[in-house]
């Protein structure tokens, strides 16, 4: 039997009836007896009689029939019952001799072996935490979402879930299964490890010198950038670094990837060495190893600079310093360019190596230059403060000429966001923030700290002024992107927002949630309802949360991650969604690769412990691949 209120065992039901009621009238006797006979013996030495040294025997007998008749009492009387039935006798009937006669402490009482066992069994396995069971969850979504990937849409880019087929969107290198090989090491999935790294050594190589035309950008921070996260996963390097995960023998072959890995940068470096200036090509053709520009021309200037993590690390690893150069190449041409107060428009032109129009954003086609501005001064350790430095400076400098151009709040409950300059720093403001931006708030974090944790930095007077300037910007714009997503019907947060502003004019419909208190702060049009699956705000709250060690930050991730019910596909798989607002949100037919290389990857870092990955050790491409840090030596 187990649980329930049924009679108590005969034993219990002895020491808590009769055996306690013999034990007290027993003790209560052999006291009155042995104080009766002290007073008679002791009556013979009256009148001067009584010595020092009989009065000294006298109490050294006293005191050893109170522990004898103590003794055999607690016997009798065991745990709680025992402390209360000592505490009565200790303050009523020998208040003098507990003066002089203290027990020693009371152990615990003693149980059959086999009890003993099972107790200390126990005590060794404490039950999961909270967070440990939530991270579970997280693991069954990424299980669930590889399952209608492999059912339907194997060796396919992504997985079109609701009509159970899959689509090449990014060149046909099966990007979701390289995206997420490493998601799937850090979970111990291991049953997908084994399907996706089988199908990387049994196809990859094929596929890349068969395949055509497919955008450098793309296909280095997800297929390039998952290949060179799992070899190091893999053990790639020894012992695997420091990332706190084990190796075990459901693994992908690391020299296998490292040999993947070179064949396609070798035909990616085609885009940089094909330019007539530092910035790199657009495209590259794989099979017949050409590259080109964009139909009219321009490069992203996200696209362009958003390489180095990869190909320095690659250089590392293979012993070839070429990946490196190249890549570096960017980023020292992108100091020589005019900013406007460290911010840069969105597009480039690799044929003059000039900056093209005057929109200035940190979303799309802007964002994660200033993220690889930080990431790639954080990854080399060993120049940090030598020939990589003016990285440092440059992020800087961005950061605030955000805080002065482009950081506003909002009426009538003052959310902090970043707007936009899409005719540059002479014309209008606009109040719009793309889901995108909402890596800023961990990158600020990031570069505040360096990765160690808020209270460690602060014991150690690391902090500047401006480093706590920009970690409270992280926080309160971490708080207006999950604010993006608690003002929906859906708890889901849309692919772009507007601001009401002070002077702005411009309305529009709300999030469909009327109990958020920012319903009327935050503005989303009908062509900006849908949700890809985006990580960029989970992102941020893994970051912060183990800088800053705010429990809240899990607690939104947590929100968050339970809205995602929506998108899920009962066979397999989850789903971008067309309107966040209503209810239920219609669905597109698409589950994109990051949602299971950075989404769900995030999420359970989030929930995780903060010494696996540790930010002050693995820095993580913008597709969240974490690469080690190369520490000075």
């Amino acid at each position: 039997m187990s649980g329930g209120s049924g009679p108590l065992p005969y034993s219990m039901r002895d020491v808590d009836g009769g055996a306690y009621n013999n034990a007290k009238f027993r003790h209560r006797s052999r006291l009155k007896m042995a104080t009766q006979a002290l007073i008679t013996n002791s009556s013979k030495y009256q009148c001067g009689k009584f010595t020092v040294g009989k009065f000294l025997s006298l109490l050294m007998v006293s005191g050893l029939l109170y522990l004898i008749v103590h003794k055999s009492s607690e016997g009798l009387v065991s745990g709680e019952l025992h402390d209360k039935v000592e505490d009565r006798h200790t303050r009523k009937d020998s208040p003098k001799i507990r003066t002089f006669w203290r027990k020693p402490p009371r152990l615990p009482p003693r149980l059959p072996p086999n009890e003993m066992y099972k107790n200390s069994s126990l005590l060794r396995q404490s039950p999961p935490s909270e967070w440990t069971s939530r991270q579970k969850k997280v693991k069954e979504a990424f299980e669930h979402a590889w399952s209608g990937y492999r059912n339907y849409a194997m060796g396919y880019d992504e997985l079109m879930p609701l009509s159970h087929r899959g689509v090449d969107g990014l060149g046909g290198l099966g990007a979701t299964i390289v995206d997420s090989l490493d998601t799937a090491i850090i979970m111990g999935a291991d049953n997908v490890v084994s399907e996706a790294s089988k199908w990387i050594e049994d196809n990859l190589m094929k596929r890349i010198s068969e395949k055509g035309q497919v955008n450098l950008f793309e296909t280095t921070i997800r297929v390039l950038g998952g290949l060179l996260s799992a070899y190091h996963l893999s053990g790639g390097e020894k012992a695997g670094g420091e990332s706190g995960i084990p190796v075990t023998s459901k693994r992908a072959n690391p020299e296998r990837l490292l040999e993947v890995s070179k064949d396609l940068a070798d035909r990616l470096l085609l885009a940089f060495t094909s330019s007539p200036t530092a910035i790199p090509l657009s495209d590259v053709v794989l099979c017949d190893r050409t590259a080109h520009a964009a139909p009219d021309g321009l490069s992203s200037t996200s696209e362009a600079t958003t390489l180095q993590l990869e190909f320095s690390y690659l250089s590392r690893i293979s012993g070839d310093p070429k990946y490196n150069l190249e890549a570096m190449k960017v980023l020292e041409h992108m100091k020589t360019l005019p900013t406007v107060e460290g911010l840069v428009p969105i597009y480039i032109n690799p044929s003059s190596g000039q900056f093209s129009g005057e929109n200035i954003r940190l979303g799309s086609r802007g964002d994660s230059y200033y993220e690889y501005l930080l990431k790639v001064w954080v990854q080399q350790e060993k120049y940090r403060h030598t020939s990589l430095k003016y990285l440092f400076e440059m992020y800087m400098e961005a950061m605030r000429g955000v805080k002065h151009l482009l950081v506003r709040k909002t009426i009538p409950n003052g959310l902090v966001f970043v707007g936009e300059l899409p005719y540059g720093r002479n014309g209008g403001f606009s109040p719009k923030m793309d889901h995108l931006v909402c890596f800023l708030p961990g990158t600020l974090a990031l570069g505040a700290t360096k990765g160690i944790t808020k209270k460690k930095a602060l014991e150690n007077h690391l902090l500047t002024e401006e480093d706590r300037e920009n970690l409270q910007l992280a926080e309160d714009l971490a708080k207006t992107c999950v604010e993006m997503y608690f003002v929906t019907s859906t708890g889901l947060a849309p692919e772009i927002a507007y601001f009401h502003t002070e002077g702005n004019t411009e309305g529009g419909p709300d999030g469909g949630n009327k109990s958020s208190e920012y319903v009327n702060d935050i503005i989303i049009k009908p062509l900006d309802r849908h949700n890809l699956l985006r990580p960029e705000t989970v992102e941020s709250l893994f970051v912060l949360h183990r800088i800053t060690e705010d429990p809240k930050y899990r607690e939104w991730g947590w929100r968050i991650f339970q809205a995602f019910k929506y998108a899920k596909v009962d066979s397999g798989g989850y789903t971008s969604l067309d309107d966040v607002t209503s209810l239920p949100p219609p669905r597109r037919d698409k589950m994109e690769t990051f949602f299971l290389g950075e989404t769900l990857k995030y999420l359970y870092l989030l929930f995780d412990e903060s010494n696996i990955l540790p930010l002050d050790k693995y820095v993580f491409n913008t597709e969240a691949h974490p690469l080690p840090i190369i520490q000075s030596e």
